[in-house]
């Protein structure tokens, strides 16, 4: 395509149309069929990722002998075995001697308090009583870990690996090559709320695997997708047409050229997004009960509520993975160095209400069963204090959980010992996580690889088969 008609596609509000070529270009130039490896469970994910470090011991995974033994050393008590360097080898830094991310020895009470919920009887956090209510339906895995003492662990849950190796695609990079599309209106890897510092996804598969970022704005949901200037819908229309026939004519020049028969495509694409999308993310249509479900009614719940009721109306539409974070920030606000019980009882009012209203939305809908929702965030918080009132970065151990798509609900797995600090059960590495949700689409990581681009064996992760129902 010349210089022209990328100026004119870029004026006509088509200039996105590279965000939308996932499935041509993994046809045309990869060779995938877009079928999955294995019958899937599940048909599309919802990641809820929260950025910063949510506190494992304060929110699923609660430790009572942090009020036993607060103020002492971990040296001075019987957890002085977890510091043994051979235990802490695994973490790569960054940088070396930084404010953060260090050994934190004053162990620090738990900030919140905790009970159990459900027939389950699953210890959870006061400060997610309404995801407690839902704990039936959810799986919780106590035993994450990752490599990573700072932000950069953001990426490598994302990708699997750690920042000071080279970047690779994503999760839902990955689920947008393997998969073919179930809307041909919509795009397949939709993102809202705050990105994390590592702006691609595709990375060697090619931006086209990258997010399409949405936002909560029926009359602008999509950068670059209105045209620049006053332009009827029937001007928009002829000049789709002759930029349409213009490419059919480079087309049978060169009738070889997958590329440009995948580019036309997702043009056509992008032309359909303009309407569909829209109309995805205006709720006049929703009940006002379903609005309040997801704490519509509240300024705290509002803004995030309102990503994940899209979300659901996404998932009814065949969108393959919505990717939401929250928390503002370069390191994202879960990040308590200091004030936590302050920070935490914010964030958590803020997510709490309207994920169980998503989890009960898409259960009441028969949606549950083939849409995986994962909460999830980088790493957990330290058992001893920072400053006064704060936790450091926590990469040896943490918690997410996940809920719908096959999943087993009102399930723990994995266990820590009684301060937080290491996995003593069934130790997953972040891509086992990844090998889980792909296993539930009906995926083979093993077969998700490209010439050129050789994965390491850790990159596979593998599935947890204790959480899989």
């Amino acid at each position: 395509m010349d210089m022209n008609r990328r100026l004119f596609l870029g004026g006509s509000g088509l200039g996105f149309g590279s965000l939308a070529l996932s499935t041509m270009l993994r046809g045309a130039e990869l060779g995938v069929n877009g079928l999955p490896h294995v019958a899937p469970k599940a048909k599309s994910v919802i990641w809820l990722f929260m950025r910063g470090g949510v506190s494992h011991m304060e929110s699923f995974d609660p430790k009572p002998t942090l009020n036993e033994l607060s103020g002492k050393s971990i040296g001075d008590t019987r957890f002085k075995y977890v510091q043994n360097p051979e235990l802490l080898k695994k973490v790569r830094v960054v940088v070396v001697n930084d404010a953060n991310g260090q050994q934190r020895n004053k162990l620090y009470p738990l900030q919140v308090g905790y009970k159990k919920y459900g027939q389950s009887g699953i210890e959870v956090s006061d400060w997610f009583p309404n995801i407690g209510g839902c704990i039936d339906d959810i799986a919780i895995i106590r035993s994450m870990w990752t490599t990573d003492d700072n932000h950069g662990a953001q990426v490598q849950f994302h990708s699997g690996r750690h920042m000071l190796d080279p970047r690779v695609p994503t999760i839902g990079a990955w689920i947008n090559w393997g998969l073919g599309t179930l809307n041909e209106n919509l795009p397949q890897f939709i993102g809202m709320g705050p990105r994390f510092f590592d702006r691609s996804d595709g990375h060697y598969l090619g931006p086209a695997y990258d997010e399409v970022k949405l936002k909560i704005d029926p009359k602008n949901p999509l950068d670059y997708a209105k045209p620049q200037g006053d332009l009827t819908a029937e001007e928009q229309r002829l000049g789709f047409g002759l930029v349409k026939r213009l490419n059919h004519l480079s087309l049978e020049r060169y009738p070889d050229d997958t590329k440009l028969d995948a580019r036309i495509k997702s043009y056509e694409l992008a032309y359909r997004m303009q309407t569909s999308v829209p109309g995805v993310v205006n709720f006049d249509k929703e009940t006002e009960a379903t609005k309040k479900l997801y704490g519509f009614d509240q300024k705290e719940t509002r803004p995030f509520g309102q990503q994940l009721l899209a979300a659901r109306r996404f998932v009814e539409r065949g969108v393959r993975f919505i990717q939401i974070m929250h928390g503002d920030g370069a390191a994202g606000a879960w990040d308590q160095h200091s004030n936590l019980k302050s920070g935490h009882t914010k964030l958590a009012m803020q997510v709490d209400r309207p994920i169980a209203g998503l989890l009960k939305d898409l259960k009441s809908r028969g949606l549950l069963d083939e849409t995986l929702v994962v909460f999830a965030t980088e790493f957990g918080r330290t058992p001893g204090s920072q400053g006064s009132n704060g936790r450091d970065h926590h990469p040896y151990a943490f918690s997410i959980w996940m809920a719908g798509g096959g999943i087993k609900g009102g399930v723990t797995h994995g266990a820590t010992d009684d301060i937080g600090f290491h996995p003593t059960e069934d130790p997953h590495y972040v891509t086992d996580a990844h090998a889980t949700i792909l296993h539930q689409l009906g995926l083979d990581p093993h077969a998700m690889e490209i010439p050129g681009h050789k994965r390491l064996e850790q990159d596979f992760g593998k599935p947890i088969r204790n959480i899989i129902a």
